[in-house]
């Protein structure tokens, strides 16, 4: 694998992607607590794991994620995959455009129903619970860089496996995966970055949001919003969907507030 081929490219973009756009919104939460869902405090004082080892263990995460990726690149390599999606990309057909969203949207659709099923039973089964899915619950207020921050078994089964069978299900190119694993980077750093900042296109695009996964979090909405990355539609459907309002704190800053878990049932939503 060259270090600057598709394949290397899609391995190391997301990861730097990550690091950046995460850095990006550690340094706006030092100066805009008016938008933050949590006071800043609460990182520190309700948090169950060091900023250290979320480091720690996001790094070697990432680690597995790149090792299993260049298995998945050198098992279906095609060199002639990689140089029609890059003419598709410097201005091709519409048909050709067309093919790449189709391909994003297959992808989108394997990933948020893989992690769904996944997320939901780690939530009912008490040992997976108790065991590995809790790693990633003992930060209690999510922050940007602690999105990736799990049990390495979870992180290789929704995260890592997750992306691979997107990949492969979806037909795409190395090269447009670098896009498309970069878009779901930056969507899950923005789910966890504590942050309800105006214009911000996530939360214009999408229900499932930073506030949405913040309820989540809580002690209320655990068991409600399992859905990840990009809908909302398999709480919908599977009535685990948890309305919520965002409200001013009295002391500044805002907060999501869950709605009554009867209220969610009826795939309400308020924002």
């Amino acid at each position: 694998m060259e270090f600057f081929s598709d394949e290397a490219l899609a391995i190391v973009v997301p990861i730097l992607v990550y690091w950046v756009y995460s850095g990006m919104y550690m340094a706006l939460g030092q100066s805009m607590d008016k938008y933050r869902l949590h006071p800043r405090k609460e990182e520190d004082s309700k948090n169950l794991v060091s900023k250290r080892d979320v480091v720690m263990g996001v790094l070697l995460q990432q680690l597995v994620q790149a090792a299993v990726a260049a298995v998945v690149f050198a098992l279906t390599g095609d060199s002639s995959s990689s140089s029609t999606t890059a003419q598709d990309m410097r201005g091709g057909s519409p048909s050709s455009f067309l093919k790449l969203a189709r391909q994003f949207a297959v992808a989108m659709a394997v990933l948020d129903g893989w992690q769904y099923a996944w997320h939901r039973y780690m939530h009912l089964n008490r040992f997976l619970y108790r065991h590995v899915h809790s790693w990633h619950h003992r930060l209690v207020v999510p922050y940007a860089f602690g999105a990736q921050y799990n049990h390495p078994a979870e992180g290789l089964l929704l995260d890592t496996l997750g992306g691979a069978l997107a990949f492969l299900a979806s037909g795409m190119s190395p090269r447009a995966s670098i896009f498309f694993f970069s878009l779901c980077t930056v969507k899950g750093v923005d789910d966890h970055c504590g942050l309800w900042l105006p214009g911000n296109v996530f939360h214009l695009c999408f229900w499932n949001n930073t506030a949405y996964h913040d309820v989540h979090h809580q002690l209320r909405g655990s068991r409600f919003n399992f859905s990840q990355p990009f809908f909302v539609t398999w709480d919908k459907v599977f009535g685990t969907h948890m309305p919520y309002v965002l409200e001013e704190r009295p002391a500044g800053g805002l907060q999501a507030r869950p709605l009554m878990a009867r209220a969610a049932r009826s795939n309400g939503h308020e924002n």
